[in-house]
């Protein structure tokens, strides 16, 4: 896999050099002496270490599957899903994800794996060089390393349910990286799991700084609890959610849903800080167009369609836009498309009313219906909405699933990953897509890799 193909000496030394950078200050807010550019020395510092680490987090909000620009899974899986109508060239590779027609030699793809693994190995660099510093405080240890387990832990459960069977990658050592094999998902799951309870351990609850853009313990649970979701263990998402939940002081509900998005929302459990002081979300760029029809994207009729006529989030998240012959809507959770005296919004990537909704949708598995309403309803509510109706586990699990489309829309592929998880797929993208197959329930591996490592065949099922 050419991704591995890194020495780590000069990757640490790339590390410490790209966080001289103004951007990379700002984020850090430390500054690295030039004595300190060498492979031995950057992790025996404390200031030097956590830019190394800071510099993991700049390199997943700018590629891969988490940033918010284009590339990322807020964007093409809104496409690949029922959530976007395309709008831009027939040859943009926004088309090939919206007509469900990629193949395995796209660039868009093979950049999607390897700007992932490559974050992996970067997290791996940590975690090696954190274990062999002498001088660093074992406090700093833990934390640097239960935060590059949460990345590493991150990155492969969102490769899993992208690509389906993937390496999972714990080394940088090139000789076995080069040769390393596809996994079966659950034991991709098992290794994301692992990772996420030692990262809880060593993680402390506090945030490095006031902006929650370095994980804690809480983002790790967090984390977690979504996992365990998705692994249908019912028992532990309830626990993991509700130790979240449960930190009344850190985390606050909101009483306006306009204000969710704000950088300083005490509803957001981990976010990604911008290049500059003065830049804002690269999702507010993409998303938001002024004038149509849209260069782009713009909320399909579906997703639409499905927001009651009451539904704050219609009224708030959503932004309509005209003509005066036709009408589109763009998502309006960030508003601000354009960079402003100081940065007003961060990227979010774990908050709260995801977690009300795993504890729900997990306790209604479990038969504890009346306390699943609650926390169904607490979202629902907040949206200017009654409480639900649904009263058997089934019908509360169809509501908890329909609430997170209208929640968490546009947000990291959320939707795509749940139609796949609950087996809907099929029966809902078929009807309106009209290229759409069983088997583009996973992105194929890219070519270039399995060129690489035939050990990655074989390619998945229908590319």
């Amino acid at each position: 896999m050419k991704i591995f193909h890194f020495n780590i000496g000069l990757l640490i030394l790339l590390l410490a050099i790209v966080c001289l950078l103004p951007a990379c200050s700002k984020f850090t807010e430390v500054d690295l002496p030039s004595s300190q550019l060498t492979s031995g020395s950057v992790f025996e510092s404390k200031s030097t270490a956590n830019a190394a680490m800071v510099d993991v987090y700049s390199k997943i909000r700018d590629n891969g599957l988490l940033t918010g620009s284009n590339s990322g899974l807020s964007n093409q899986l809104a496409l690949y899903a029922d959530e976007f109508q395309f709008y831009g060239p027939a040859l943009a590779i926004q088309a090939k994800f919206f007509n469900n027609s990629l193949s395995a030699t796209d660039a868009a793809i093979a950049e999607l794996w390897e700007s992932s693994y490559s974050q992996i190995y970067a997290a791996n660099s940590v975690i090696e060089g954190v274990g062999k510093a002498v001088a660093l405080a074992p406090a700093d240890k833990q934390q640097l390393t239960g935060e590059a387990l949460f990345i590493r832990a991150l990155i492969h459960f969102n490769l899993v349910n992208t690509f389906g069977r993937v390496p999972y990658i714990k080394t940088t050592n090139y000789q076995e990286n080069k040769t390393v094999s596809r996994m079966a998902e659950a034991e991709v799951y098992a290794l994301v799991k692992s990772d996420l309870e030692q990262s809880v351990i060593f993680l402390p609850a506090a945030y490095i700084g006031a902006e929650r853009v370095r994980a804690n313990k809480w983002a790790a649970q967090a984390l977690l609890a979504r996992v365990c979701l998705y692994m249908q263990k019912w028992d532990e998402a309830v626990t993991a959610s509700s130790a979240v939940l449960s930190q009344s002081e850190l985390y606050k509900w909101p009483t306006d849903i306009n204000g969710v998005f704000l950088k300083e929302s005490l509803a957001t459990i981990w976010q990604l800080m911008p290049k500059t002081g003065v830049e804002n979300t690269y999702q507010g760029n993409i998303f938001i167009f002024l004038t149509g029809p849209p260069p782009s994207t713009a909320i399909s009729a579906s997703l639409f369609g499905a927001f009651a006529a009451n539904d704050l989030r219609r009224e708030q998240w959503l932004k309509r836009v005209t003509n005066g012959t036709s009408t589109w809507y763009h998502p309006y959770k960030y508003k601000e498309k354009s960079n402003t005296s100081s940065s007003k919004e961060y990227s979010v990537v774990l908050r709260i009313a995801e977690q009300y909704l795993i504890r729900s949708e997990a306790r209604a598995h479990q038969g504890n219906l009346s306390e699943a309403k609650d926390d169904l309803d607490k979202v629902r509510n907040l949206a200017g909405l009654s409480n639900s109706v649904a009263n058997t586990s089934e019908d509360i699990i169809e509501a908890v699933i329909q609430e997170r489309r209208l929640e968490l829309f546009t947000e990291f592929g959320h939707r795509f990953f749940d139609l796949k998880r609950t087996g809907k797929l099929d029966q809902v993208l078929s009807p309106v897509k009209p290229k759409w197959e069983t088997s583009d329930r996973v992105l194929p591996i890219p070519q270039s890799e399995i060129s690489l490592n035939p050990n990655l065949k074989p390619q998945n099922a229908g590319y």
